[in-house]
């Protein structure tokens, strides 16, 4: 406790590069200059409820919520696979999960239009088996795709670091007692590893429901999502204020999903058995 004073430049970094930002955010989404001057109003938060953007709201979260999904059913198995003691290449597995993370996220993403385009590898290997090239790119599932792809790991990691620390010794006694592999699973397996699928629920869903980038590559501009939404009032529309009031719905949005499942995560905590 003597050293607490050794906290203060993490707490003056929070206030600059967090608090004060937001502080600005809010600021910007509850003000709008008129010919008056400066005053401060909520219309930017009403006119958020419009249907238009509603749409765009609800898009977001559809998709966020397929990704995580569709993250949860891929990630899950291989998370169990890299946690075994039969996979004797686990640490080659975790380094190739890994190894995506070092590169730009923008160069990854524009890696799948190169697989995806009409021209691209996917289309070429159909053509050499004289078969009809596919529409890929520019649509929903390639946005997906794309999500998926990106957010994996987040998905696998923290379930691979929850499995890889369960207690052998629970499973034998349960088989030791008569449970299938399918009871050890569902009795033991999946209850202790809930603090990681939450954690990889929450780690996906937060940065899929705010992407832009892979919504405006793969997606070629025809899907707009909240992030494509924000980044258009700050970067061409200029109206910041209402850019402003979108990031704090946005920012409420997060903070009751993670709310939800810090919740859901204290009632399971330790993984209370089924």
């Amino acid at each position: 406790m003597k050293k607490n004073w050794m906290s203060y430049p993490y707490i003056v970094w929070m206030l600059i590069f967090i608090f004060i930002p937001l502080l600005l955010v809010l600021f910007y989404s509850v003000t709008m200059r008129t010919d008056q001057g400066l005053i401060f109003t909520l219309d930017h938060y009403q006119r958020f409820l419009e249907p238009i953007y509603l749409k765009v709201l609800f898009r977001s979260i559809y998709l966020a919520f397929i990704c995580t999904v569709l993250c949860l059913v891929l990630g899950y198995p291989m998370a169990m696979i890299l946690a075994g003691n039969d996979f004797k290449r686990k640490n080659i597995m975790v380094f190739l999960f890994v190894i995506p993370m070092w590169m730009n996220f923008l160069l990854r993403t524009y890696a799948w239009m190169t697989l995806l385009e009409r021209r691209g590898l996917i289309n070429t290997f159909l053509s050499w088996l004289r078969l009809a090239p596919l529409n890929l790119l520019y649509t929903q599932e390639a946005v997906v795709l794309g999500m998926v792809y990106n957010f994996l790991p987040f998905m696998v990691l923290p379930i691979y670091s929850v499995l890889s620390k369960i207690d052998q010794q629970l499973i034998e006694a349960a088989e030791d007692l008569g449970a299938d592999s399918v009871t050890v699973f569902r009795k033991i397996i999946f209850p202790l590893s809930l603090p990681g699928v939450i954690s990889g629920i929450t780690m996906v869903f937060m940065p899929a429901v705010t992407t832009f980038v892979i919504s405006r590559l793969l997606g070629g501009g025809q899907f707009t999502l909240i992030g494509n939404l924000i980044e258009q009032q700050f970067l061409y529309v200029g109206d910041w204020n209402f850019g402003s009031a979108i990031s704090m719905v946005m920012m409420l949005v997060i903070l009751l999903s993670m709310g939800v499942m810090s919740r859901y995560d204290k009632e399971h905590e330790g993984g209370g058995l089924w």
